[in-house]
């Protein structure tokens, strides 16, 4: 048998394996699909699913418009939609504490996409060799199960005294935010491989790099590429973080900012923009695991 004939029966088992976990777990939870499809398309029929959606928007902007304007909070606050929506704009258009809005936003970006690529190039990586090579995981593990129950915020003190406010602080805390999960995910990807394939693999004589590159990474994929979602919103909350302590520029700088002004609303539009590019991160991803999906599946030649 052939590399690219190993590949093909990677593919092919993986795929058996999904479906009979996803029956097992609609027998064990006593989950019958027909009857939720039948309950969705009779929601459907009756109200539009973007209907739905609309009305939960409009209901929590009519309840905070309402305690808005009963003043149940000071005005200086808790302002209006409106009043938001407005103090949005001008940022777009005015800097605050000197940039606008977008260029506090890029600023941002710039760390957390340095820290996040530095997380899943190192950790997605480590996590398959560990599950590859036992004496990697012997001595690696110890040191990696006491590190990542620390919090990413607990490095800031470190980030400040190794950095100060240069972008050093902002990218190891986002590291330390989002290499956790890149490493767990790919380890157990890798350790739940079917080891047929990798019994096959030593006997075609595949190099340690081929089995990790050729076996191990496309049967772990849907659990790296889980990981790299969770990562990606950890990284994100972690940004945020450091840029309250350990920045001079940058979105939750500009939170700090505001709320030393006593500046609600501008606080509230930096929080909508991290809300919004947090959710685009979340939806490019799922973007880009279905893709990868695809591609999985489709039979190679």
């Amino acid at each position: 048998m052939k590399p690219a004939d190993l590949r093909g029966v990677a593919h092919a088992d993986l795929d058996t394996v999904e479906s009979v976990g996803s029956a097992r777990k609609s027998r064990l939870f006593g989950r019958n699909d027909g009857v939720q499809d039948e309950q969705r398309v009779a929601t459907h029929r009756i109200l539009p699913l973007w209907m739905l959606s609309a009305a939960g928007l409009l209901t929590f902007f009519g309840i905070w418009w309402l305690a808005a304007a009963a003043s149940v909070v000071p005005a200086a606050f808790l302002p209006t939609p409106f009043a938001v929506a407005q103090r949005f704009g001008e940022l777009l258009m005015h800097p605050f504490v000197g940039y606008t809005l977008q260029v506090h936003l890029w600023s941002s970006l710039q760390r957390y996409l340095m820290g996040f690529l530095l997380a899943v190039a190192v950790g997605v990586p480590l996590g398959l060799m560990m599950g590859w090579f036992r004496w990697l995981d012997y001595c690696v593990t110890p040191l990696f199960e006491a590190v990542r129950f620390i919090a990413p915020i607990a490095w800031v003190p470190f980030a400040a005294l190794w950095f100060g406010t240069g972008i050093g602080g902002p990218v190891l805390i986002i590291f330390a935010g989002a290499f956790p999960p890149c490493v767990v995910n790919a380890y157990r990807g890798a350790m739940q491989v079917d080891e047929r394939l990798l019994e096959a693999a030593r006997m075609l004589g595949m190099s340690s790099r081929m089995v990790v590159c050729e076996v191990l990474l496309p049967g772990a994929l849907p659990s790296v590429i889980a990981g790299v979602r969770v990562a990606a919103g950890l990284g994100w909350m972690s940004l945020v973080g450091a840029e309250l302590i350990v920045a001079s520029s940058g979105i939750g700088y500009m939170m700090v900012k505001g709320q030393a002004a006593i500046d609600t609303a501008t606080v509230m539009s930096a929080m909508i923009a991290i809300g919004a590019v947090g959710a685009a991160i979340d939806v490019l991803l799922a973007r880009i695991e279905a893709f990868a999906m695809r591609h999985r599946r489709t039979p190679r030649r």
